[in-house]
């Protein structure tokens, strides 16, 4: 069987060019480039397993089951349970719009900082990292450092759990108040609060109220800082999906 890649050279220059620009855009928000794949391969196939979509995707039969979960979590994708376990995807149009919701919201914080900080005419004390080790490092110093409160919003709560695991459960036992704003029916660690949210898009971290972080949905790149009317923001926002949340993991 032909992957669709193959399939899109066979069809001419224009249609290859249209199949590895559609991968291009995806890793712009977010997917890597063997998810991209495997969301594509999904849209032509309609339904499929691991390792169907594996083979049409052009991707490891190793990773394909991996793959498929992460999109489910991202909002890509959807099981339908089964041995094996098949994957239908989630409406291009309708992933579009969540896309645009989330994207429309980041930026209009960011608007807003942008706004707050001119009219306060403080510096905007913003660092910012490069490289997915670099902010999962920053992420992880965070954590280690809370002594009150650590805050999470993120699409991507596997990655983080697995290269997190153990400080988590340590700032838990040290007893600080660990939340989790993530996808809905997520596995959370024993001990941490956890509210379900649709649609997000980047990773933020609120530690002790004072120190803030936005990561890009790849966690490629991120922004920080312990800038009080930055944080200030965050918080509020971060609040008010506290207020509406609910508690305790899914059962």
């Amino acid at each position: 069987m032909a992957t669709i890649e193959e399939v899109a050279v066979s069809l001419g220059s224009e249609i290859s060019e249209e199949y590895r620009r559609a991968v291009e855009v995806l890793g712009k928000v977010g997917l890597t480039v063997y998810e991209a794949r495997a969301y594509i391969a999904l849209v032509a196939r309609g339904v499929g397993d691991a390792a169907t979509l594996a083979q049409t995707a052009g991707i490891p039969r190793t990773s394909a089951y991996k793959v498929l979960e992460s999109l489910s979590e991202k909002g890509y994708a959807s099981p339908t349970g089964g041995k094996p376990i098949l994957f239908r995807p989630k409406p291009p149009l309708e992933v579009a719009d969540a896309l645009k919701t989330a994207i429309q919201e980041v930026f209009e914080k960011l608007e807003t900082l942008h706004r707050i900080v001119g009219e306060h005419g403080e510096p905007q004390l913003v660092y910012l990292l490069s490289g997915r080790e670099k902010v999962l490092q920053k992420i992880g110093e965070l954590l280690d450092q809370s002594t009150k409160s650590f805050i999470l919003t993120t699409p991507q709560l596997n990655e983080l759990r697995d290269e997190l695991g153990k400080k988590i459960v340590h700032a838990v036992k040290r007893g600080v108040e660990v939340t989790f704003i993530t996808q809905p029916l997520q596995r959370t660690p024993d001990g941490v609060r956890y509210i379900p949210r649709n649609n997000l898009l980047a990773t933020e971290v609120l530690a002790d109220g004072a120190h803030a972080l936005m990561a890009a949905p790849g966690l490629d790149a991120c922004g920080f800082t312990d800038n009080p009317i930055l944080t200030a923001h965050l918080k509020q926002f971060l609040d008010m999906i506290l207020e509406t949340g609910a508690t305790g993991p899914p059962t």
